[in-house]
């Protein structure tokens, strides 16, 4: 028996492997916000009944006041028009965020 197979097929060996990447760091937190919408979060919720030609709801979530926009979209949507979309949401009330996260 070859050492690999072996070692393929002990249990203990799998579980207690040794790691071939170098440990990522710590995390790091995110900003406070200073002013509102200077920070915010985006985020999709997607494959919902449709509902007046909308599958879809995308989310901009002020992370300073706890505010959100809750906008419908369809899975469909381009980038183009989630950019107009965000342009009329959110930038033309509340202005340019500094940054934006998104997951």
């Amino acid at each position: 028996m070859e050492i690999k197979q072996y070692v393929k097929g002990y249990d203990l060996c799998q579980r207690n492997k040794n790691r071939t990447e170098p440990p990522v760091g710590k995390l790091m937190s995110n900003a406070a916000p200073e002013k509102p919408w200077m920070y915010i979060m985006a985020d999709f919720i997607v494959k919902l009944p449709l509902a007046r030609g909308y599958d879809s709801i995308l989310v901009v979530y002020n992370r300073l006041m706890k505010m959100a926009h809750f906008i419908p979209i369809t899975k469909k949507t381009s980038a183009e028009g989630l950019v107009v979309l965000f342009w009329d949401h959110v930038w033309k009330l509340h202005g340019l965020p500094e940054s934006i996260i998104s997951n």
